[in-house]
This record gives structure tokens, sequence and C-alpha cells, in this order.
């Protein structure tokens, strides 16, 4: 098998438009796209601050490597990660350290935050008790938080997530199966600004996530692959199973489920304006008194006793 480009062996097909590439013609149409992507999705004509939401593993891991790779020589724009520790033994440590050195090597400015220092739980004390509710329910909602305080503190223009092309297909699924079209309004890239709130924007969007691992494979971008003890229980699990059969049966379908969605997005922003925001008590946005991120931690502090 040759790549299509070049006459090289070629190291993957890409189904869903039949073109055969080797590994300089990969890495060359991923940062293609993704160039594309961070001209669309943030404006930095005045540069500005960039903070990279890395777990460590190959697509946050990639997102920070490419976004090092196109704005890093920029004097006015700076990339800076942020590695959230939620407190799962064995899981996390290994992770945070290839992030560490990789920020290290490359001079990128690095900051870690942990749910303990901020929110007195740990996900290990939290899944226990979790209830009717998934683990990553929880885990999810305290992620943003600290993600959220880290870049507000730094004056970050955008925060920058690892969420690829499957990633995307599956939310936008599960808000249509749930009927969450609100949610589904607020799914991001932000182009609204809400004071408070650092606008997300995700560079592989438009990156499938066998592309992403290909890419960090040849790139060389180290990346941990350890599982988290507590995936089974996502809900998300149903929606990738379905995304991956749809995709195997047609190829571009998580294409086409993006597309869709892009055309609805004005008309999702028009039926739900930006609501006011009051601040909770320990300054984060919150459309209540108190943002959920309180509420759920001080619900486990509470059954933890």
């Amino acid at each position: 098998m040759k790549c299509d480009l070049c006459g090289k062996d070629a190291i993957t097909l890409i189904r869903y438009n039949g073109t055969h590439l080797c590994d300089d013609h990969l890495m060359r149409y991923v940062e293609r796209r993704v160039k594309k992507e961070i001209r669309r999705q943030a404006d930095l004509e005045n540069g500005g601050v960039i903070t990279v939401a890395v777990s460590g593993g190959k697509d946050s891991m990639v997102t920070l490597h490419l976004l090092h790779k196109v704005l890093g020589e920029r004097r006015d724009v700076e990339i800076h990660c942020v590695t959230v520790d939620e407190g799962i033994e064995g899981y996390r440590p290994p992770s945070m350290r290839i992030a560490s050195d990789y920020c290290k090597e490359n001079g990128i400015p690095y900051h870690q935050v942990s749910f303990r220092d901020v929110l007195d739980v740990t996900m290990d004390e939290t899944a226990p008790l979790s209830g009717d509710s998934s683990p990553c329910t929880y885990c999810g909602v305290f992620r943003r938080k600290c993600m959220n305080m880290v870049s507000e503190s730094i004056g970050a223009k955008y925060l920058a997530t690892g969420h690829n092309l499957d990633d995307m297909a599956q939310s936008i699924l599960m808000d249509f199966a749930r009927g969450d079209v609100e949610r589904l309004a607020r799914l991001g890239p932000h182009s609204r600004i809400i004071p408070g709130l650092t606008p997300r924007i995700a560079p592989l969007r438009m990156i499938p996530e066998k592309e992403s691992l290909l890419y960090a494979l040849v790139a060389k971008v180290p990346f941990h692959d350890g599982v988290c003890p507590y995936w089974e229980e996502a809900l998300r699990n149903q929606y990738r199973d379905v995304v991956d059969g749809l995709e195997d049966r047609s190829p571009g379908t998580r294409f086409s489920i993006l597309s869709s969605y892009d055309t609805l997005r004005p008309a999702l922003y028009d039926m739900f304006p930006s609501a006011k925001m009051n601040r909770c008590e320990c300054g984060e946005p919150s459309l209540g008194k108190e943002c959920k991120a309180c509420q759920l931690s001080a619900r486990i502090r509470a059954l933890r006793g």
C-alpha cells in the first residue's frame, strides 16, 4: 500500500475520502485542518493567552503540541498548560508527569490544580458516593471549575480542550437523545463572551480519534495510555458504540453529524441567548446562588462525614 501523494509506504487509509497517506502526509493533513480550526475559532489578531487543558492522554497532548507548534513563535501569544489532579490513585500521577516534562522541555508555563485543594474531595472519595449519577458527571463538573479558575487567574483569552471529532459527534447525539437542546447550544466552540467564563475552543474537532492517535505516534508526541478506572460507568460509552457503528457502515458519518450541528448553531444561539450569571461564594459564575461544583462537592463531603 503506497501513499497516494508521494509513493512512499502508506501507514493508513482515510476511509471517508479513500486516500492512502504516509507518515509525512498524515502529519501535514492533520496540521492543515488544525490550523484552519485555530483561525476559525480564535481571534488572535491582537494576541492573547491560551490555556490548554491537558490530561496527558493522546488528544490533549496533541492539542498542546500543535498549538505550541503553530503559535509558539508568536511573541504576542502565550500558551499555558493546565492539568487537573482528580485524585485517582495510580491513574493520574503518570499522566501529569508526562505533561509536566513536556512543558519543561518546550518552555511552556505549567499549572497544576487538584480537586482536593479546590473542592476538598477526590474522585476516589466521590465515586462510591455518586449514587444514581455516573462518577463522570461529578468529574466533569469539578474539572470544568478547576480549569476555568486557572484560566481566569492568568487572564486567558481562550481555554483549549482536546475534544476530537468522535467526541463532538458523541456529545451532539447525547444532547439530541436527551432532548437537552439548551445544552447543545452551549456545546462550543464558544463565540459568546460570558464574564467569568473563559471561552473554550477545540482545535481537534475535525480530527477523528484514529488520526489523532496516529499523529501522536508519528510525530513522537508523548502521551499516557492508561484507562480511568471509572470509565465503564460513563453514559458516553453507549453513544461511542452508536457513532462507531454508523461510521463503520457509512464512512464520513461523524463529519455529517458535526456539519449538521454547525448549520443549526446560529439558530440555537438565537433561541437560547446568554443567561444573566450570578457569582457563587467561591467566585465562579453560576445561574443560581451556588455553582454546580459547590453543590455536588458539598453533597459528597456531607456523605463522607
